[in-house]
């Protein structure tokens, strides 16, 4: 079944750590320590790598990353569903509280943070 949706790639987790008796270890706690390891291990790929060409990866490379962005990905979808929060939900909503700490008309082509600039 192919994975086409974060409900769909959900069940198939369930259905991967149910096979493997691995619920037990599946705690939030653990899966967002293992969450942590796997972003460090993204950002190896870009430790010493010039900022405005960090986009252009070798294959090999692109495929590591590739790799570890989808760890990630299993790792936060399986917290959410331990945690039962729907993550497109909670991603709307934290857009709109960005959209307010970060209006476009004051912070266009800035990289301050919104408590640098909110009393201007």
């Amino acid at each position: 079944m192919p994975i086409d949706s974060l409900e769909t790639l959900r069940d198939r987790l369930r259905i991967f750590a149910d096979e493997r008796d691995w619920n037990k270890f599946h705690t939030p706690k653990n899966l967002s320590m293992a969450l942590i390891a796997e972003a460090a291990e993204l950002i190896e790929h870009f430790q010493w790598v010039e900022g405005d060409s960090s986009h252009l990866l070798e294959d090999t490379t692109r495929l590591a990353v590739e790799q570890e962005l989808a760890d990630i990905l299993i790792y936060l979808v399986q917290i959410s569903d331990k945690l039962g929060i729907d993550l497109l939900q909670a991603a709307e909503a934290k857009i709109e509280i960005n959209a307010k700490k970060y209006p476009a008309d004051k912070v266009r082509g800035s990289s301050k943070k919104y408590t640098e600039y909110e009393n201007d």
